[in-house]
């Protein structure tokens, strides 16, 4: 919590198999909270796992970057995650 006391920002990186399932909602509150940003994500196996979130990990650095200014690396919401 002290981070978001002293109104530094925090970068969080998704990784979940329940991201669209019952943990929507903490996901949601922190989607809208103040100084939280996040590495872009999407779903990385909408077949097999319907409710998986994964971040693009490749992106943290951009990411961290982009939160020091107090911005928001854009697009947050990826259509879709594929390991290549």
């Amino acid at each position: 919590k002290a981070p978001l006391r002293n109104r530094r920002p925090v970068v969080v990186a998704i990784s979940t198999n329940d991201g669209l399932g019952l943990n929507a909602h903490n996901l949601a509150k922190l989607l809208t909270a103040k100084h939280i940003y996040f590495v872009p994500f999407g779903q990385d196996s909408p077949e097999q796992k319907p409710t998986s979130l994964v971040a693009r990990m490749d992106l943290i650095k951009d990411t961290c970057e982009a939160a020091l200014d107090g911005i928001q690396l854009q697009p947050m919401l990826i259509e879709r995650f594929r390991y290549t």
